[in-house]
């Protein structure tokens, strides 16, 4: 189980690669920010292994708010709660997440764990993120770099 914010879901939504995640986990829980977040890029369902979890008002979600989006806020939150991993992409709600010891993941560690357990192989690593590009999530040289290092020890 793990829990996530938007942008990783967003993206495996657009490119019609949910198994990206389903072949990792048997369940994603998303707070319901998260989920009218990604109501709002498309008017399809999520997926069966998403579970939508209400984060009722919380001292910490609104000093959270404060500094991060809703959907970035809430999801820290649930992964508190939940004791789970959180897949974040966005820079500084990684670092405050890291600062709650949460352990995280982003769009760059699910590729990398599809490679690693067989599910992908590096071409189609390459390809998805060349795609993801495209579409405008942006990846460091440096990071894209690290990436194709570890993908081609996998």
């Amino acid at each position: 189980m793990i829990v996530s914010d938007t942008t990783t879901p967003i993206i495996l939504m657009e490119t019609g690669r949910w198994e990206l995640l389903s072949n990792l986990f048997c369940r994603v829980s998303i707070p319901k920010a998260v989920y009218e977040e990604l109501l709002c890029k498309d008017e399809r369902s999520l997926p069966d292994f998403f579970e939508i979890i209400e984060i009722r008002d919380d001292p910490m979600l609104e000093t959270l708010k404060m500094l991060l989006d809703r959907g970035e806020s809430e999801a820290i939150v649930l992964a508190l709660r939940l004791g789970q991993p959180l897949i974040i992409d966005e820079k500084k709600g990684r670092k405050i997440a890291r600062r709650y010891g949460i352990e995280i993941v982003g769009l760059l560690g699910i590729v990398y764990l599809n490679v690693k357990k067989g599910r992908l192989d590096a071409k189609g690593a390459f390809e998805f993120l060349d795609e993801v590009q495209e579409r405008g999530f942006r990846i460091s040289e440096s990071l894209l770099q690290w990436m194709k290092q570890k993908v081609k020890q996998a």
